[in-house]
């Protein structure tokens, strides 16, 4: 360590460090930097009497303003509930039409609806509603048993396939995996199944389509219909449109005739309120508009 000295250029005195012939200045702290610590000191000091802040072992110290933040948000979630119940009770008395006329009504039931979806139905619908392979497309328009409000809303509180006793049924049978038909009958009833939808056909296919129509006429129409547009009492797809929740290719058609196909959608009764699944309901039908 030298002794301290005044530096040349600048006129302030070293502290008498130096490091490979570097010396340190003796530069005194910005005021600045004495002002904002002195000021923080100020607020802190100001905070911890007027604000809760020190813990006391089983209390704290209350402030002298008495501003208590547990009773704040407390307060904020009971107005927050208040003012929901205020246009949740108008959901539950109002008719699907009469709710869909109302732009208000509308605007809760999408914001209301897209966090519902999200937390309930995204997992398999996807946050779109686009589904995906063995999950049907929200946004199509296609339906098996009915794409209006409350078609929709009995479909959410009953399931398919699920649990419950009042629960839609839908089942479509193995026909090769169980016997009912053989490989060429497959094959021909996939290429006319096909053919409904106006899909482009292999010229094998094509050869398959009069035997297909035969297997179809003996199979298939009791529940898909005569045009192959399906019924939606018992949950048949239309095999006429370009929807295909299981794939519309001929490897996947022949996969569902030949294997069968049994979708499962969990009832939501007991679960979700009669007005949640009636916001579900609305929602869903919303989907078709596109992203929010």
């Amino acid at each position: 360590m030298d002794h301290a000295e005044r530096d040349p250029v600048t006129g302030r005195m070293t502290t008498g460090h130096e490091w490979n012939g570097i010396k340190e200045l003796d530069t005194p702290v910005p005021r600045v930097v004495l002002f904002f610590l002195a000021a923080a000191t100020l607020f802190a000091i100001g905070y911890w009497l007027l604000m809760p802040a020190w813990p006391l072992g089983w209390t704290y110290t209350k402030g002298l303003l008495g501003i208590d933040q547990r009773q704040v948000v407390t307060q904020q979630v009971q107005e927050a509930a208040a003012e929901r119940a205020s246009w949740t009770s108008r959901v539950e008395e109002a008719s699907f039409a009469e709710i869909a006329a109302d732009p208000a009504l509308m605007r809760h039931v999408r914001d209301t609806g897209h966090t519902l979806f999200a937390d309930n139905c995204a997992v398999c619908h996807g946050t779109n509603g686009k589904g995906g392979p063995g999950y049907p497309n929200l946004t199509s328009g296609a339906w098996l048993w009915g794409g209006d409000p409350e078609t929709i809303a009995e479909t959410i509180r009953v399931g398919i396939n699920s649990t419950s006793k009042d629960t839609r049924t839908a089942q479509m049978l193995a026909f090769g995996r169980d016997g009912v038909l053989d490989r060429a009958q497959v094959l021909a009833v996939t290429a006319y199944a096909r053919s409904l939808s106006g899909q482009t056909l292999s010229e094998t296919e094509k050869a398959r389509l009069p035997a297909g129509k035969e297997v179809f006429a003996g199979n298939c129409v009791a529940c898909h219909g005569t045009e192959g547009k399906g019924m939606r009492d018992l949950g048949a797809p239309d095999l006429t449109d370009t929807v295909w929740t299981y794939g519309g290719d001929a490897q996947s058609v022949y996969a569902s005739v030949h294997s069968g196909r049994q979708g499962h959608m969990p009832h939501w009764e007991g679960r979700l309120s009669a007005a949640e699944i009636k916001l579900l309901a609305l929602y869903v039908g919303t989907l078709k508009e596109g992203p929010r």
